[in-house]
C-alpha cells in the first residue's frame, strides 16, 4: 500500500475549516450509527462506529483508514489533522473517497486544537495525530465536541484521555515472498480490542489488513 500526496488538491493548505464540507452526502446527525466494513464489524461488537465516540487506533494507520473507509463510502466526509505521513494512494486503496477527503498534515501544535475542533463541527469522521505532549483538558474537550456534534473521533497513536474503544495492532505478518521471488500482496493482523462500558471486556480479532485480493 505505497503512497504519495503529491498533485492532490484535497489537502488543505491552512487550517481555516469551513462547514460546507458537511454536504448532502453527510449522514443525519440523528442516526446512531456510521457503517464500517463488514469485515470490520467484530472490532465493533457487529455493529458501525457509534457517533459522538472517540476510538483509538495505535500501530496501524492503515486500520484507521479502514475503519473510516465504509463511511466514506457511504457518503460521509473524512478529515485527517497531523498525519503528513499518510498516503492518498493508500487511503484510496482502503475504501476512502478522495474527492471527501480533507487533510491538513501539519497544523502546527499551537492551531492543532483548533482545526480538529472545526472539523468535529463539520465533518463525520476525524483522524488525528496528537502533538507531543497534549494536555489533557484539550483531549477531554475535542472527546467532549465530538459526543455534542455526533462526529467519530479517532486518534492515532498516544491519547491522554480514556478512549470509548481503543484497538491496537499487537502482531503483524505479512505473506507473498518466496525463496528469493514474489511480492507482498497481504498482510494478517491481530488486533487487540478494549474499552469502556461494553467494550470493558478485553477481545482479539484476526483481521486481513489487505486480503490476498486486496480487500479488507
Amino acid at each position: 500500500m505505497a503512497a504519495t500526496e503529491s498533485g492532490i488538491d484535497t489537502t488543505l493548505g491552512s487550517s481555516v475549516v469551513s462547514t460546507e464540507l458537511a454536504g448532502p452526502g453527510t449522514p443525519l446527525a440523528d442516526e446512531r450509527l456510521l457503517p464500517v466494513l463488514p469485515a470490520l464489524r467484530p472490532l465493533l461488537g457487529g455493529r458501525g462506529l457509534r457517533r459522538g465516540a472517540t476510538v483509538t487506533v495505535s500501530r496501524s494507520v492503515a486500520l484507521a483508514l479502514a475503519l473510516a473507509a465504509g463511511a466514506s463510502a457511504a457518503g460521509s466526509w473524512v478529515a485527517a489533522v497531523g498525519l503528513p505521513d499518510l498516503g492518498i494512494v493508500a487511503a484510496a486503496e482502503t475504501g476512502i473517497a478522495l474527492e471527501r477527503l480533507a487533510l491538513v498534515p501539519t497544523p502546527g501544535a499551537r492551531a492543532w486544537p483548533a482545526v480538529v475542533a472545526a472539523f468535529l463541527d463539520a465533518v463525520d469522521v476525524v483522524l488525528v495525530r496528537a502533538p507531543a505532549r497534549l494536555p489533557a483538558a484539550q483531549a477531554r474537550r475535542l472527546a467532549a465536541r465530538a459526543r455534542e456534534r455526533g462526529a467519530v473521533l479517532v486518534p492515532l497513536g498516544a491519547w491522554p484521555e480514556p478512549a470509548d474503544l481503543r484497538l491496537a495492532v499487537t502482531s503483524s505478518a505479512w505473506h507473498g515472498l518466496g525463496q528469493g521471488h514474489g511480492s507482498l500482496h497481504s498482510r494478517q493482523v491481530e488486533v487487540l480490542i478494549t474499552g469502556r462500558g461494553a467494550a470493558t471486556r478485553e477481545r482479539r480479532v484476526s483481521l486481513w489488513l489487505p486480503s490476498p485480493d486486496g480487500t479488507i
